[in-house]
């Protein structure tokens, strides 16, 4: 995967905490290159990006001897920033996006708004504070912490399910088909998409 060509962009972020790279391709095939310290992370990164189409490198290297939570937050935020500059002004962009996706039993909703006003709620009801070993409530930072950069509104709402596996997992594609329907060029909107003529 070439992140050096035009229509990738990249940011990155370095801490005493963490070090953080992330391209996107938005309009991509969903080809992924992610190592994040945090195997649980990347499979969930891996199955946004190719539900999603985007082509998305993800490197980090983070203080994980203590815990998860600086890498997954930072990586949300370099996410976000990325995200932020690949959609530009966001003229012509459809802005709204909604995806509910089932993963065998449960079913997740996600609803997206290119609003640049950051605002998420995130209604996982997880049966057990751990994935393997990786602490549930980090979705939640990560989705907060995308959000934030990305100036995204996002609704993300299990609405049932038994596996907690299976609940994230169904989130995380309806987030990158929500996302990918939001940021699709409609050729009738002119300037950005908003009755105010700015977002």
């Amino acid at each position: 995967m070439d992140t050096a060509a035009p229509d990738f962009f990249t940011k990155a972020r370095k801490t005493k905490e963490t070090d953080v790279r992330v391209s996107i391709r938005v309009n991509g095939s969903g080809q992924t290159d992610i190592s994040t310290g945090a195997p649980f992370l990347d499979h969930m990164l891996v199955l946004f990006a190719v539900h999603g189409l985007f082509d998305l490198s993800i490197h980090a290297v983070g203080d994980t001897d203590v815990d998860y939570h600086h890498t997954v937050e930072d990586v949300g935020l370099v996410l976000g920033e990325t995200l932020a500059e690949a959609l530009g002004d966001r003229a012509s962009l459809r802005r709204y996006g909604h995806a509910v996706i089932p993963m065998d039993e449960s079913l997740a909703s996600v609803a997206v708004d290119l609003s640049k006003r950051p605002f998420l709620v995130f209604n996982v009801p997880f049966a057990s504070p751990f994935i393997s070993s990786f602490d549930t409530q980090l979705f939640k930072e990560f989705f907060r912490a995308l959000a934030q950069k990305g100036g995204l509104t996002c609704h993300i709402n299990v609405l049932y399910g038994e596996n907690d596996h299976h609940k994230i997992e169904a989130a995380f594609k309806a987030f990158g088909r929500a996302l990918d329907q939001a940021t699709q060029e409609d050729s009738r909107v002119r300037g950005v998409p908003s009755s105010k003529g700015v977002l």
